[in-house]
């Protein structure tokens, strides 16, 4: 079927199923599949499709852009960068006098202060600021949390690692990867706790995810985000 509503056109396909509700399925390539309750008219299931038209055309634009994968990013003015989940554009300032290039966190921009516009001194720039962001936010959740563990970490490193975003090891050490700093602030405290809950049971069994759920119990929310979001992630 194929519908156009606010200036914009959609196809997806209709199955009709034994269920009571009208369901709507984005699946990871960003075709739209509507579930519907046999003898369901068609006005009904255009109703829904148009009530949830926005969040339809953001999940397909989501996917199909996932599907290209990690984003390559242009070090010039007004380039998006996400920031603990929300995206903000790059204002690049060029100062032959900064004694040292760094990054600024304003209103609805991340100021970046550079003695010489080249686009590697940008970069590194860029996840300078993310790994000191990083750890101060870290930090700052693991003293809150502290209360909870009988234990403490030996050490906390940020880490540039390519497969996870936290590690835990036998002698308590805590890593995170400087690439949370752009994920939102519920998403990192998950990664954190995941990580703390590690110094009590450093597998994954019922009894470490019993604890994890204890203190955070929607987790799997900020892990859909995580796996929904990590290919924009980049510098």
């Amino acid at each position: 079927m194929i519908h156009t509503y606010s200036g914009e056109t959609i196809s997806f396909d209709v199955r009709y199923k034994k269920r009571s509700t009208i369901g709507i399925y984005v699946d990871g390539y960003g075709n739209v599949e509507i579930q519907a309750p046999k003898g369901t008219p068609d006005e009904s299931v255009l109703r829904v499709v148009e009530e949830n038209w926005n969040r339809i055309q953001q999940k397909v634009k989501e996917n199909k852009e996932r599907l290209l994968g990690p984003q390559v990013k242009m070090y010039e003015q007004g380039e998006s960068f996400l920031y603990l989940g929300k995206v903000y554009s790059l204002k690049i300032h060029h100062d032959l006098q900064a004694e040292q290039d760094h990054v600024l966190f304003k209103g609805e921009e991340l100021q970046v202060v550079m003695s010489q516009l080249e686009d590697e001194k940008i970069k590194q720039a860029l996840k300078r600021f993310y790994y000191q962001q990083c750890k101060a936010l870290v930090e700052k959740r693991i003293t809150a949390h502290q209360k909870h563990f009988k234990t403490k970490p030996r050490s906390i490193r940020i880490t540039d690692s390519k497969t996870t975003w936290g590690t835990c090891d036998s002698e308590l050490r805590l890593t995170f990867n400087w690439r949370l700093a752009m994920a939102p602030p519920r998403v990192i405290d998950y990664v954190v706790v995941h990580e703390m809950c590690h110094m009590v049971h450093l597998n994954h069994d019922r009894s470490f995810w019993r604890l994890v759920g204890k203190m955070i119990p929607d987790y799997k929310e900020d892990e859909g985000w995580l796996a929904r979001s990590s290919w924009k992630m980049t510098v």
